[in-house]
């Protein structure tokens, strides 16, 4: 049997050696039971969730089963959590390749066991040929939060600088390039990767990191604006300073659009007190995940709640959020 059949879902036989058979050894699950049984320590936890309906499920750099750990791991990371426990649920359509959910799954071990996190429980669910596209993932995970570490929106202040931790709009670009059978040399890969190993050493450097965020959808432009928002502040960027592939930026040029506004899946925004931006963009520019980090702005009193951007000819420009989605379906 090489294709999911409906009965893969039916909680039968067929359900039960899928399981057992691809689930089971790649998480290395226990017992099981309808319920994970975790230890944790005493302190704040963080929890979230997210669904991954990615098209193509397999792009340069990765699949949708590493980007929804990653995902994941990263959105607890940027609240200034330690990733521990994650679950996975598939709804998988009638007709899917075994061997391709096998792949995924794979990817999903190797991501997580890279993080440092378990997947300890999950769900699957079989539809009708049409229903799914292939296959969605949802995860939830959890992680440990030190009273000490209040990471807010809140928190922005005066004077306060904007750091990027890596190129953006790599994602994007990659899935955009996937669609439309074009290709790069070098090869323009996702940049999807797991970020709380990177967190955990800006954290060790500093303790006034007053926002954080990984800018997926709506790419920089929306993270800030909700930023400049829940602040009350204005964030001032300058294009030239922001790192930027030329596969993206040609890539942008090309179909007429904004690399601000691009996914992102394995960099965040942070945004810092100004008397410690030097020390933690050294602290992460020594970390593999953030050799390309970068000083992109600052933050002003006023427009209030805005995003202006200083282009390379010395204008100024408002960043709002866009209505619609550049690209649908990019995680």
């Amino acid at each position: 049997m090489d294709r999911i059949l409906l009965g893969h879902g039916g909680g039968g036989k067929l359900m039960h050696e899928l399981i057992e058979k691809h689930f089971v050894p790649a998480f290395d699950l226990g017992q099981m039971t309808d319920s994970a049984i975790l230890n944790v320590a005493p302190g704040k936890l963080a929890f979230t969730t997210d669904s991954f309906v990615v098209s193509p499920l397999f792009f340069e750099g990765g699949d949708i089963g590493t980007l929804a750990v990653n995902g994941t791991v990263n959105d607890l990371s940027v609240c200034g959590a330690k990733p521990l426990y994650l679950s996975a649920a598939f709804i998988i359509e009638e007709g899917f390749l075994i061997s391709d959910l096998s792949k995924i799954v794979e990817s999903m071990s190797k991501a997580a066991s890279l993080a440092g996190v378990k997947i300890v429980t999950g769900d699957t669910k079989v539809v009708e040929k049409g229903k799914a596209d292939g296959v969605f993932i949802n995860t939830a995970g959890v992680g440990f939060l030190s009273e000490d570490v209040e990471i807010s929106p809140l928190k922005i202040k005066i004077s306060d600088v904007v750091i990027v931790s890596g190129e953006i709009g790599n994602h994007g670009a990659c899935i955009m390039a996937g669609r439309n059978g074009l290709s790069f040399t070098p090869p323009l890969l996702t940049d999807s990767r797991p970020l709380n190993a990177l967190v955990k050493e800006m954290l060790a450097c500093s303790k006034n990191i007053h926002f954080m965020r990984d800018p997926t959808r709506g790419g920089i432009a929306t993270t800030l604006k909700e930023g400049a928002v829940a602040s009350g502040k204005c964030i001032m960027i300058k294009e030239h300073l922001l790192p930027i592939a030329d596969q993206v930026k040609g890539l942008c040029d090309l179909l007429g659009l904004d690399p601000l506004y691009i996914a992102n899946e394995g960099i965040l925004i942070a945004i810092v007190d100004k008397q410690d931006a030097d020390k933690l963009l050294e602290v992460m520019r020594k970390h593999p995940h953030g050799r390309n980090s970068a000083i992109i702005g600052e933050v002003l009193t006023a427009p209030e709640g805005m995003v202006i951007v200083e282009t390379a000819l010395g204008g100024k420009r408002i960043v709002e959020m866009l209505t619609h989605d550049q690209l649908p379906r990019i995680c």
